[in-house]
């Protein structure tokens, strides 16, 4: 038996461009070819193939999130609880602050919001607020087998986040 063709879709090197936390990727895939179409010219069966794998699109770019460690976000403030903040980016939800990564000294306010104490006064992390943080580590967590049908959707990828630090938080504790 002969090994599965691999097909990379042709782009110039130079076009796998980095904008920060985007990149443009270039995709590989192992496509068999089934041996009813071993008759056919080998460019057309594997075009028909692509086409059938990729609903009639063989040429395409993606764009992929993937930040680094140490970059500074901006998102917004979704949830609190005693265990953390959960922001999101508008397209991206799992962004996690762990209660010990909140700027410091802090304290759960009775409505349940975290507020940062500093120098007298309690500046409060209200749900919608935007909030600058840094990434301190990604997390690509198993696929599961199975899934609740109440659980929470899969998330490929968690950000673990902190606000501790120079110019970190809400943007209007640092007048801009």
């Amino acid at each position: 038996a002969k090994p599965p063709l691999a097909v990379i879709f042709p782009e110039p090197e130079q076009s796998l461009k980095s904008a920060g936390m985007f990149y443009l990727s270039k995709i590989e895939h192992d496509l068999p070819m089934p041996p009813r179409l071993l008759n056919r010219p080998l460019i057309s069966a594997i075009k028909g193939e692509l086409e059938r794998l990729f609903l009639d699109k063989v040429k395409f770019r993606m764009v992929v999130f993937q930040p680094f460690i140490g970059e500074i976000l901006t998102g917004k403030i979704e949830s609190s609880d005693e265990a953390c903040l959960r922001l999101s980016l508008g397209f991206f939800n799992d962004i996690y602050i762990p209660e010990h990564r909140i700027a410091r000294p802090c304290k759960r306010g009775d409505d349940g919001i975290w507020v940062w104490l500093y120098e007298g006064e309690e500046l409060p992390l209200d749900i919608g607020e935007e909030v600058r943080f840094r990434v301190v580590n990604i997390k690509y967590p198993p696929v599961p087998n199975e899934q609740k049908e109440d659980a929470k959707p899969f998330a490929p990828m968690e950000i673990i986040g902190e606000t501790s630090g120079d110019g970190l938080g809400l943007p209007s504790w640092w007048g801009d």
